[in-house]
């Protein structure tokens, strides 16, 4: 077997690559099994906005779109095809900037419960909030198990204990703040939905 010059780039991206699917793998399953200890890892973690798009959201936003894309046009409702595949596009562009949304709403609220402005930290907590709804998006394959998404609420859970480490919010403080909060984020939430 002949091997190019290029053989080896290929194979140290190839195992690049896989070390970022298994970083991804491990950031899911820390988050949804032991957030408290996860959220303090994330705290410590000098992401950049770029970095969490990405690396997290581009991939975990995709699944709701695409379960459901495939949901209503080959496995149940048939949906027209074109249409389905423009709003799949559509609605996967508007989580980022709902992810993005929601984080301004995280920070600028901040100092009104007793916590610190950080942007960086804001959008840590919308990015790593959605987690349990973009995988529970799945069930969006399936048009019948659609009553599943209701597993996306952990997500709320995730969001109230980040608060007070990555806000640095006073616990007593912590469910207020994730009230008004989640209250402004079913606005854009429900356009979504509409869509």
């Amino acid at each position: 077997m002949i091997v190019g010059p290029g053989a080896s780039a290929r194979g140290l991206d190839d195992i690049r690559d896989r070390d970022d699917v298994m970083k991804l793998v491990q950031r899911v399953r820390a988050l949804l099994l032991t957030p408290r200890s996860e959220w303090k890892v994330i705290e410590q973690e000098p992401k950049t906005p770029s970095d969490l798009f990405i690396d997290y959201v581009a991939i975990l936003a995709a699944i709701p779109e695409v379960a459901r894309f495939i949901g209503q046009s080959f496995v149940g409702d048939y949906a027209p095809i074109v249409p389905s595949l423009v709003r799949m596009v559509v609605v996967y562009l508007l989580t980022f900037v709902m992810v993005y949304i929601i984080a301004c709403v995280i920070n600028v609220l901040a100092p009104r419960f007793g916590g610190r402005k950080n942007f960086g930290n804001a959008l840590k907590l919308s990015v790593y909030s959605h987690t349990p709804l973009w995988l529970a998006g799945i069930f969006l394959l399936i048009p019948g198990l659609n009553f599943l998404l209701i597993l996306g609420v952990y997500g709320l859970y995730l969001f109230w204990i980040g608060l007070p480490l990555l806000m640095q919010v006073p616990d007593d403080k912590a469910l207020p703040y994730a009230a008004v909060a989640t209250g402004c984020a079913l606005v854009p939430a429900l356009v979504l939905a509409i869509l």
